[in-house]
């Protein structure tokens, strides 16, 4: 699972972009590689850059990398442009910007991090391709952390944004994104000689379940929600707790 012969994790390869999502990343290419956003380079990750994605159901993930760090009006900006992107296209149900710089990047200690990301879960679309700059990686609970360490933080954020939705189907899209960071997030709790590499969250939901036999109602619970959200607030939330409650003492 997500590794090759060589016991390296596997990169995101270059299959052709799913006609109906073609439209979209012309219009994403043409507004971001405008010189005002200081873009060094357009990287697409996730089911639409697998060649998987299902029209009005998967999201458009995207990382860019800046030439600089970023002043607060540049992200404002790309913050206007993502949301402008999003009304014009509703072949993707969200679109995610997760925004970082060339500094950051070729940083040794963001190794594990952007390194990584770049390298095994990117593919460059426009630019400079980073992720040339580093060579394959082998699985590991260090990139895992780096990937996703911050869990207990981030599901925290999601907790407050949910008691706070404007309305139903913001909550539950809430819900839908913070029950993904958690599948995700039980990456941190990996075998330290576990060899595979998850790659779907029905990939990080086997791994876990393997480890955690006695918690498979518990993350199935989360899968749906990824999913098909639907679940009443007080409902997910208190299920959310609970599940971040016992990954800390895992961690621990």
């Amino acid at each position: 699972m997500g590794v090759d012969l060589n016991g390296h994790v596997v990169s995101v390869g270059t299959v052709p972009v799913q006609p109906e999502f073609e439209p979209l990343l012309k219009d994403v290419l043409a507004t971001l590689s405008q010189p005002a956003f200081g873009l060094e380079g357009i990287y697409l990750y996730g089911s639409v850059a697998r060649g998987d994605a299902h029209a009005e159901a998967s999201d458009l993930d995207l990382t860019l990398i800046l030439r600089d760090p970023p002043q607060a009006a540049v992200l404002e900006q790309l913050e206007l442009a993502r949301l402008a992107l999003e009304q014009r296209h509703s072949c993707v149900s969200k679109i995610d910007f997760d925004i970082g710089h060339r500094a950051q990047v070729l940083a040794p200690e963001n190794h594990h991090r952007w390194g990584f990301w770049l390298k095994h879960h990117c593919r460059c679309v426009w630019g400079d391709d980073l992720g040339l700059r580093f060579g394959p990686f082998r699985p590991s609970r260090d990139i895992a952390l780096a990937l996703n360490g911050d869990f207990a933080q981030v599901l925290s954020g999601y907790r407050a944004s949910i008691l706070q939705a404007a309305n139903t189907p913001q909550r539950l899209r809430l819900q839908r994104e913070a029950a993904r960071k958690l599948i995700r997030s039980t990456h941190t709790l990996r075998s330290p000689d576990a060899l595979m590499w998850p790659q779907t969250l029905e990939e990080h939901v086997t791994l876990f379940t393997q480890r955690y036999p006695t918690r498979v109602a518990q993350i199935a619970y989360f899968l749906f929600e990824a999913r098909n959200p639907s679940a009443e607030c007080a409902a997910f939330l208190q299920r959310l707790d609970a599940f971040v409650a016992w990954m800390a003492s895992q961690s621990e």
